[in-house]
């Protein structure tokens, strides 16, 4: 069987951010470095050589970009310099582009022009849509109820229909990212079963990030901060996306302050606001070998998330400190940067926390059924007595 071979593909991987690629001469020494790197998930060896071969089917279909968590051990073991970890971080965006069945997460990703111009459209729509939608027949001096500029029971209608669309495009590209992987590898077997056995590790995945708690065990077994600060930034926006989806009602009503689900916003809000400082913090001192390499991207999405995070803390004490006027402009200013968050949301670096829990789900389902199979060639290779 013939393998297609595309000679431009490190070239296409540029535009994603990987830059350092044809240093690589494949001593191993990044895959013999990292602590997940195992015989049947050999990376990022493995991927760094379908890269420079030009294998773009093989990467397509990985699952090793996903389960690397960047912790920059094998861009600091490297003796060529190639920096492995930023070319698994720019096939991971690559991956995310391919997934993408709209073709929008290849338009952002590939221009940072671009992406920044879709989100300042999509910012000005919002607020002139809600603005000039509601100024005419609401009370801007009123916050919520009957004849309230931005009422909860709308918001809530909104904030449904809107989830629904994102979901939507998520469960789409999700399925992709399955059949690329595992649905049409026609080696392997997988029966249905053991889908349903190893589920739980979506979960466990998700709201943990365990893997990433293992990378730098050695060095930090007391206190992992990169782990800690990325598990508190992704539980952070995961909890405020939660609670205004779900809870939009309690979160507007005031001036008096809901702790049954405000304590659960304000652990969410302090998640995001360390979050954003340690890693902005880094970015720009470039302390560690990860944080050397920023793609416009990654600023593109820590700058949206602290825009989100100051104008809905801003819009929050503006409402309960009973200045409603401006507490319904900031509203709309805080709304403005949400729009753009959650509207690029199945296109960008936030499908991380959709794709990597899924890759590690589908590793280990993957894993058993090469064991199965295995197992299922040693009996039949077996043997048999007639007595």
């Amino acid at each position: 069987m013939s393998i297609r071979v595309n000679p431009k593909l490190i070239d296409d991987l540029g535009r994603y951010g990987a830059e350092d690629v044809q240093m690589c001469y494949h001593c191993g020494d990044c895959s013999a470095m990292c602590p997940h790197s195992n015989e049947t998930y050999v990376f990022p060896r493995k991927s760094m050589r379908w890269l420079q071969m030009g294998l773009e089917k093989k990467l397509e279909s990985s699952l090793e970009p996903w389960l690397c968590y960047y912790c920059g051990q094998c861009s600091e073991q490297c003796p060529r310099g190639a920096e492995p970890g930023e070319s698994m971080m720019s096939i991971r965006r690559w991956l995310i582009s391919r997934y993408d069945i709209t073709g929008v997460a290849r338009f952002l990703f590939r221009s940072k022009k671009s992406e920044i111009i879709s989100i300042i459209l999509i910012a000005l729509l919002t607020g002139a849509g809600f603005f000039f939608w509601n100024f005419p027949n609401r009370d801007l001096t009123v916050y919520d109820g009957s004849g309230a500029f931005l009422p909860s029971s709308f918001m809530h209608k909104f904030d449904l229909i809107l989830a629904a669309c994102i979901l939507s495009i998520i469960i789409i590209n999700a399925f992709r990212m399955w059949w690329f992987t595992l649905g049409r590898d026609s080696g392997i077997k997988i029966p249905v079963w053991l889908y349903f056995r190893y589920v739980h590790l979506l979960p466990w995945h998700f709201f943990t990030q365990k893997r990433y708690a293992d990378c730098e065990a050695k060095k930090s077994p007391w206190l992992n901060m990169p782990w800690l600060t990325h598990l508190g930034l992704m539980l952070g926006y995961t909890t405020m996306l939660f609670l205004v989806m779900a809870f939009i009602k309690k979160l507007q009503y005031g001036p008096e302050i809901d702790w049954s689900v405000h304590t659960f916003g304000y652990l969410a809000s302090f998640g995001l606001i360390t979050g954003i400082i340690y890693f902005t913090r880094h970015r720009l001192k470039k302390t560690k070998v990860q944080y050397k390499k920023s793609h416009g991207s990654d600023w593109i999405f820590i700058m949206l998330l602290l825009l989100v995070a100051v104008t809905g803390i801003i819009q929050h004490i503006l409402h309960r400190s009973g200045i409603l006027v401006a507490a319904n402009v900031f509203y709309v200013i805080h709304l403005m940067f949400v729009l753009p968050w959650l509207l690029t949301m199945p296109f960008s670096k936030i499908m991380h926390m959709f794709y990597r829990p899924m890759a590690m789900y589908f590793a280990d389902v993957r894993m058993e059924a090469l064991a199965i199979q295995e197992k299922q060639k040693v009996l039949e290779s077996e043997p048999k007595y007639v007595i």
